[in-house]
C-alpha cells in the first residue's frame, strides 16, 4: 500500500490534504502536536496519527521509526505565520517561532524521512507561500521563514538531482481556512475577520489540497518545480479585490 505522511494535519489545509490522499488510496500517517485532532482524523480516514512537533528531535525521530523505510509522499505542511507588526516593532519571539516550524522543522522532518522517500521513489510536497516571493508590510518575519524553506527546497533538489525522488513545491496565496489568521492574531476574531472581508470567494483548504495531490500523483518522471495558487481575487500578494 503506498503510504503519506502529512504534517500539521490536525487542521486547515493539512486536515484535507490528508482526507484527500486517503481517497486516493493511501495509508496516510497524520501528523501533528494536537493529539486529539489527529486521532479523530486518523479513524475518520483509517490512517495513523502519530503525536509530533515537528521543533522536536525525539518527536521527529518518532515519527521516522513510525514510517519505517519506505514512504511515497511527504506533504511538508506544518508551520504558520504570527503577528503582522512592521519590523521596528517586530517581535522576535514570534520570528523565531516561524524560523523554527517553518524552516528547522520543516528541514529536520525532510532529513529524517528522506531515506525512506528516496528508497520509495517518492516525492515531497513542500508547502511554502507567496510569502516566499517577496516581503510585504508587517511581514517581514513570515516571508523571512517562508523565503529560507523556498532555499531549502531549490538546494535539496540540486543535491538530490541523480536520485530517484521528487522535489515539489505549493505557493498558496489567499487562502481561507479555520484558524491560520486566528493564530497569527493570536485567537483576534476581529482582526481575522478583516484579512478576508469583501474578498470574493478566497481559496479554501480543499482548493489547495486539490493541487496538492495532483502534484503528488503526476507519474514518477514528472516534477512540479513550483505551483503558485491564488484566488482569481487576488492578482498578486498585495493587489486584492475587495467587494465594497
Amino acid at each position: 500500500m503506498t503510504t503519506a505522511v502529512v504534517t500539521g494535519a490536525s487542521s486547515g489545509i493539512g486536515a484535507a490534504t490528508a482526507r484527500l490522499l486517503a481517497a486516493q488510496g493511501y495509508r496516510v500517517i497524520c501528523a501533528a502536536r494536537r493529539a486529539d485532532r489527529i486521532r479523530a482524523l486518523a479513524e475518520e480516514i483509517d490512517g495513523v496519527a502519530i503525536e509530533c512537533d515537528i521543533t522536536s528531535d525525539d518527536d521527529v525521530a518518532g515519527l521516522a521509526d513510525a514510517v519505517g523505510g519506505s514512504l511515497d509522499v511527504l506533504v511538508n505542511n506544518a508551520g504558520g505565520a504570527l503577528g503582522l507588526e512592521p519590523v521596528a516593532e517586530a517581535d522576535l519571539d514570534a520570528w523565531s517561532t516561524m524560523v523554527q516550524t517553518n524552516l528547522l522543522g520543516t528541514t529536520r522532518v525532510t532529513k529524517a524521512l528522506l531515506p525512506a522517500l528516496v528508497g520509495a521513489r517518492g516525492v515531497i510536497v513542500f508547502v511554502t507561500s507567496t510569502a516566499a516571493d517577496s516581503g510585504y508590510e508587517g511581514g517581514a518575519g513570515y516571508c523571512a521563514a517562508k523565503a529560507g524553506e523556498r532555499a531549502v527546497v531549490e538546494s535539496l533538489r540540486l543535491e538530490l538531482y541523480d536520485q530517484p525522488v521528487r522535489i515539489t513545491e505549493i505557493c498558496p496565496g489567499m487562502v481561507r481556512t479555520d484558524e491560520f489568521a486566528l493564530t497569527r492574531f493570536e485567537g483576534d476574531e476581529e482582526k481575522a475577520a478583516a484579512v478576508y472581508r469583501g474578498v470574493p470567494d478566497p481559496l479554501t483548504a480543499e482548493d489547495v489540497a486539490d493541487a496538492i495531490v495532483w502534484m503528488a500523483t503526476r507519474p514518477a518522471h514528472v516534477n512540479i518545480d513550483r505551483l503558485t495558487i491564488r484566488p482569481r481575487a487576488q492578482a498578486a500578494q498585495h493587489k486584492v479585490y475587495r467587494e465594497s
